[in-house]
């Protein structure tokens, strides 16, 4: 269908929604799924088709605020009008027909308020099906589940079969003057009970035509349907990844060996601290601590204190990823960096990450350890200190 060929729409909305939960929530059509109303999701997604011409809204007599509310600031609200509905779907359609007949739309499409889902190809397939002559459209998926027939008691009565067998959805698109006929008969008295609009046109003998549809047109009929879309539209809360960065310096003196990431190493030096002056841990420790503002390592383990002359310094780092973990997190990473003229640190790198996998109690691939030399620049290149930066990253728990 040409652009400039307009179709016109009838948005049904006068239902009530007896299935949808609790009545006090109001019409589906009404709910917010992802922020914003149901019925507002679905105009727009005509009111932005470059053919969509005149459209009715139809709606319940006791719903005018509701709508007005639902569609305040709609971009293109101008183009769209409302008429109350009637006693049921085939009369609310009824009226909709009537209030846009004042245009003479060449092509009328009519579609289901609660279908917010709609896409612009399920849109233009029934354009397609009415530009190349069909009276009549349907968009429809064919049924992939077994189908059962049911008896009075409950039991299975057989299975009926799935070839051939299509679930209907809309916009049903019809030439719009055939459909009119079609529902003035109807309602003159058929005497038959219509579930969608293409059954009025078979029942008037037009034939319709199959277009594509698709199964995330759904349509929102229970409390359930709603909550899913709702779930569908409302973006992802962002993680809570918090980085910790932490940094520590111990001077080297006269000694034999040197403990680095929880790793002995012979040496003819010794880092002088009130522990083992391990300065890949303190700073690991340090930087755990930093993700959820749990202070440093003095505050936990004072030098001024007796009890950690000479200590382990595992002791700090899992008394740290206790912390974090009674915080609500988890560590993800823990890398460290090395800075020293020597010893040489490449020898001892896996043992170094395996003490703090085990440590932290993560896998071995979330750990890891690098060492540089300062170039023989300041105090790590005159080989007066080893230096440490640490950075770790943990994800917490939502908050309440």
């Amino acid at each position: 269908m040409n652009s400039a060929q307009k179709f016109g729409l009838v948005i049904v909305a006068a239902g009530r929604g007896e299935r949808a939960g609790s009545p006090a929530d109001g019409p589906k059509q009404y709910r917010p799924i992802g922020g914003r109303p149901v019925i507002a999701r679905t105009l727009e997604r005509f009111l932005s088709h470059p053919a969509c011409g005149d459209v009715v809204v139809v709606i319940h007599a006791d719903d005018e605020a509701l709508y007005a509310r639902a569609t305040a600031g709609l971009s293109g609200a101008d183009r769209v009008r409302t008429v109350f509905g009637g006693a049921d779907r085939q009369a609310s359609v009824r009226a909709g027909l009537g209030a846009i007949a004042g245009t003479a739309p060449g092509h009328v499409l009519i579609h289901d308020a609660v279908r917010p889902f709609v896409t612009r190809e399920i849109i233009d397939g029934v354009l397609e099906a009415l530009a190349t002559g069909s009276l009549a459209a349907l968009p429809a998926v064919a049924v992939a589940d077994t189908l059962k027939r049911g008896d009075v008691r409950g039991d299975v009565a057989g299975t009926v079969p799935r070839e051939g067998l299509f679930g209907a959805q809309t916009p049903q698109g019809f030439d719009f003057t055939a459909i009119d006929t079609a529902h003035a008969k109807a309602a003159a008295g058929s005497g038959t009970s219509f579930t969608d609009d293409c059954a009025i046109a078979e029942w008037a003998g037009l034939r319709v035509r199959l277009t594509r549809g698709h199964p995330s047109n759904v349509k929102l009929t229970t409390a359930e349907d709603i909550a899913m879309a709702n779930e569908k539209l409302s973006p992802a809360p962002l993680p809570d990844v918090r980085t910790g960065n932490g940094y520590d310096v111990h001077r080297l003196v006269p000694g034999d060996r040197v403990t680095l990431c929880g790793v002995e190493i012979p040496h003819d030096q010794r880092l002088d601290g009130h522990s083992d002056a391990d300065v890949g841990l303190h700073a690991l420790t340090d930087a755990l601590l930093a993700t959820c503002g749990a202070g440093d390592i003095g505050d936990h383990f004072p030098p001024s204190d007796p009890q950690w002359r000479g200590a382990a310094s595992e002791i700090f780092l899992a008394h740290a990823a206790k912390i974090v973990r009674d915080a609500g997190g988890a560590i993800m990473n823990a890398d460290v960096t090395l800075i020293a003229e020597a010893p040489k640190i490449a020898p001892h790198r896996q043992a170094m990450r395996a003490a703090l996998a085990r440590i932290l109690d993560i896998s071995i691939d979330r750990c890891s350890v690098k060492a540089t030399t300062n170039e023989t620049i300041g105090f790590a290149g005159r080989r007066e200190g080893i230096a440490s930066i640490a950075t770790a990253t943990v994800v917490f728990g939502a908050r309440p």
